[in-house]
Order: C-alpha cells, then sequence, then structure tokens
C-alpha cells in the first residue's frame, strides 16, 4: 500500500488536534505554522495533545513555512486548517505542493471552499466540516474537550458526490473521531455556519464557555434567533441546512416564531452537555489579543442575508458587538450583553 504524504497547514488547535492524531495512527505527516515559538517547541519536544480523549505527548515532523520549499515535498493531501482570513494566502501558498491528483481540504471556520477551490483547482478541493472542541494556549499543546464518542469529522465533495477518494479519507480521519461522509455539503457547511455563529460571537461577548452559552437563560433566546437568521438565508440561496448542534434546521425558524421553543431550549441544553466546557475559538483569540474570524461568521451571514434580501439583525447585533469587543480591547463579560442590546 502506498503512503499517504499529509500536509497540514495551521497547527492550532484544529490543526494539531488532526496533525498529532493522523501521526499518532501512523501516518506520514507534516505540519506546517507561521508560529516561530510552536514549531521550535514541537521539534524539541514533540507535540502534547490533552483533555478529555487522553493524555499523549507525540514526537511530530514540524517545519516553519520557510521551511517547506527546502523540503521539496510534495502532499498527497493537505489540510488548511489557519484562520478564515488567511484562506487565500494558505490555499495559495500550499498548492504548489500538492499533488496533480491530490487534495486540498478546508478544515476550517466558516464557507471557504469557494475562496480554496479556483486557487487549487476544483478537481483538488475537499470539505472537512467539524464538530471538535479543542484549544491551545500554550505553544505546542492542545486540549480537546468534546466526548470522545460524539461523531466529529464531517467530509464532502463541492459535487456533493461519494468518490473513492471520500471514502479514503473518511478511512484517514477515523483516527481523529468518529467521521461520516455527506451527499449534502453545502447543507453541512451551513449547519456548522450556525453553530458557530451562535456560539462563537456570544462566548467572545460574555466570556463564558460554549457549553454555558447553550444552558444560560440570558443567551440561549439570542443564539436560536442567530441560527434561525442563518437558517433562512441558507434557505433562500437553495441550500437544505443540516440538523444544528443535532436539532431539525426548521425547529429553530419555528422556536423564533413563538412554537416549539420550549424543545430547542431542552435539546439546546442537551448539546451542552456533549460539549464539554471547553472555549470557542472566537473567546479564545480575544483572551489572546488576536483578530477575530467575526467578518466570516455572522458577518458572513449578514453579507449573504443582503445579497438574498433577507433581513439579519441579531446576526448584525453580534457582529458589531464583537467588533467593537475587538477594536476597543475590552474584557468578555457577561455586562457586555447591555452593549449588544444597544445594537437590537
Amino acid at each position: 500500500m502506498v503512503v499517504k504524504k499529509i500536509a497540514v497547514l495551521g497547527v492550532g488547535a484544529i490543526g494539531g488536534t488532526i496533525g498529532g492524531c493522523l501521526t499518532m495512527a501512523g501516518y506520514d505527516v507534516t505540519l506546517i505554522d507561521q508560529w516561530p515559538e510552536n514549531v521550535e517547541t514541537m521539534k524539541a519536544k514533540g507535540l502534547r495533545i490533552s483533555g478529555t480523549h487522553g493524555e499523549h505527548q507525540i514526537p511530530v515532523k514540524a517545519i516553519h513555512l520557510t521551511e517547506v520549499s527546502p523540503a521539496n515535498a510534495e502532499y498527497d493531501i493537505a489540510f488548511v486548517c489557519t484562520k478564515s482570513y488567511d484562506t487565500r494566502w494558505a490555499a495559495s501558498f500550499i498548492a504548489p505542493y500538492v499533488k496533480a491528483d491530490g487534495a486540498v481540504v478546508s478544515a476550517q471556520n466558516s464557507i471557504n471552499d469557494p475562496v480554496i477551490a479556483p486557487i487549487v483547482g476544483y478537481n483538488r478541493a475537499l470539505a472537512c466540516i467539524l464538530n471538535l472542541g479543542s484549544g491551545m494556549y500554550e505553544p505546542a499543546h492542545v486540549v480537546r474537550t468534546n466526548e470522545p464518542e460524539a461523531m466529529t469529522v464531517t467530509l464532502g465533495e463541492l459535487h456533493c458526490r461519494i468518490s473513492p477518494r471520500l471514502r479514503e479519507l473518511g478511512e484517514i480521519m477515523s483516527s481523529v473521531g468518529k467521521t461520516k461522509l455527506t451527499t449534502n455539503t453545502w447543507g453541512e457547511r451551513w449547519a456548522k455556519l450556525a453553530v458557530n455563529c451562535m456560539v462563537n460571537p456570544m462566548a467572545g461577548i460574555t466570556g463564558i464557555s460554549s457549553a454555558e452559552v447553550r444552558r444560560n437563560e440570558a443567551t440561549r433566546g439570542l443564539i436560536i434567533k442567530a441560527a434561525a437568521e442563518a437558517v433562512r438565508v441558507a434557505t433562500a440561496m437553495g441550500v437544505e441546512v443540516e440538523p444544528i448542534n443535532g436539532i431539525p434546521a426548521h425547529a429553530y425558524l419555528e422556536a423564533d416564531s413563538g412554537e416549539g421553543l420550549e424543545y430547542v431550549e431542552t435539546e439546546l441544553g442537551h448539546a451542552a452537555g456533549e460539549r464539554g466546557e471547553g472555549l470557542p475559538s472566537l473567546l479564545q483569540d480575544l483572551k489572546k489579543g488576536r483578530r477575530t474570524e467575526i467578518d466570516y461568521l455572522n458577518g458572513y451571514v449578514v453579507e449573504k442575508g443582503n445579497r438574498a434580501g433577507i433581513n439579519t439583525p441579531v446576526n448584525g447585533a453580534l457582529a458589531a458587538t464583537v467588533r467593537r469587543i475587538e477594536g476597543e480591547k475590552l474584557t468578555p463579560d457577561l455586562a457586555n450583553l447591555e452593549m449588544l442590546d444597544s445594537y437590537l
């Protein structure tokens, strides 16, 4: 059997989880990152993965961006795990190092496949939708927070058919977590985007965990409305949205109109139990003083909503509040809900 050469570009919480798990499974993996201390620590000590999936110290192959060209490698699979605002340069950077019949896989927040595909070639682009709770708070150390038995990875072709290479990638990614293949790639993408639009900004505004955002009465009603807006926008674009947090997409629309609200609230509570108390990436970014992905989450829904003639006031307010917290270097806190109210 030919051993696949795999690259992971962007070794934060997601890239570290994917790269570390695939390395442990025996795959030939190269971790590529732009954070010098992260790379040097991985070179010297390996990559540590701790949390709900056990304690692992993994010897890994890690290189700096500047070392990719001298390595002169050709990869069969390249995972793009950068922030969404880095997608264009990341895809352009890795494309020459991926084989003509290889695959470039977007394992990111937001819907970046339409950006990556024209750069790397539509025949080489694949989608990876993750239900993966993890964080990176120090170099070369990933903390996993989601339940090990939960569905973790969904893979799809952009044309939404199940191909032999998708099946092969599914086998590979089963080393990261429970994996499924989809014939509704865009419906899965929008479902994950809706989750990100619910949890990421609200955690960034309030400072509370992914689980608590779903449980807290002060936040739960608004995140249901944010999801409902995302469903309306996606539906207007011809997308059939898959279940969001395990809840049928139409249930959010009904809850937003006052019907079946208790059902959605109860199910969100169950979902909170599966997620653990991890901090979503946007809150992690604010705590680190980094740029957030808000323009590619709620901002993306607002942009697409404007084009489709769909009003998205809650997503707009969430985006505006996060931008203010980010710009003014404010501390995430429940008191910031008053600021959010001012935008509604």
